[in-house]
């Protein structure tokens, strides 16, 4: 499992406090699965929630999420484009502590996804970037031939 420690570093390089206090920022993995098909290599993924804790936060919690979020937005896209896992994918817990100070857990579903191969050496695996967004998602186009605009999709009247 890699990301956690991507996450890890990513909110200790955003979040001044917590550079300079790295007890503060725990992180856990939880219920975790495994999961893998009955294909011929041995690839599988793992799919877990992460616990990111933040004790004595002197912060606002925006100081955490915003960072965090743009980091799924580049490593764990289906949680902004899929609308089922969306709506669970970041779970948030928050105590206002005296003194304008938070306890603050963030929990967020992660996958990783690790390819196996057989060489002559033995077996290797390597965890591999989630797919690339669709760079066309949400675009409205038309359709032109030898520059005429063609009615898309087709309708029978069209052909």
């Amino acid at each position: 499992m890699l990301k956690p420690a991507a996450i890890r570093d990513v909110i200790a390089r955003c979040v001044p406090q917590l550079a300079q206090n790295p007890e503060g920022l725990i992180l856990t993995v939880g219920d975790g699965r495994i999961v893998a098909t009955g294909a011929r290599s041995l690839s599988f993924e793992w799919q877990y929630p992460l616990s990111i804790g933040v004790i004595d936060f002197a912060g606002h919690p925006d100081q955490l999420v915003v960072p965090l979020l743009a980091w799924l937005r580049q490593h764990q896209p289906e949680l902004f484009t899929n609308a089922e896992k969306r709506e669970d994918a970041i779970k948030v817990e928050s105590e206002l502590l005296a003194g304008d100070l938070y306890d603050l857990l963030i929990t967020v579903q992660l996958t990783e996804r690790v390819i196996v191969t057989k060489t002559e050496e033995g077996i290797g695996w390597e965890h591999v970037p989630e797919p690339p967004e669709d760079p066309y998602d949400g675009i409205t186009w038309e359709l032109f031939i030898n520059g005429e605009h063609q009615p898309w999709p087709p309708t029978p009247s069209s052909n």
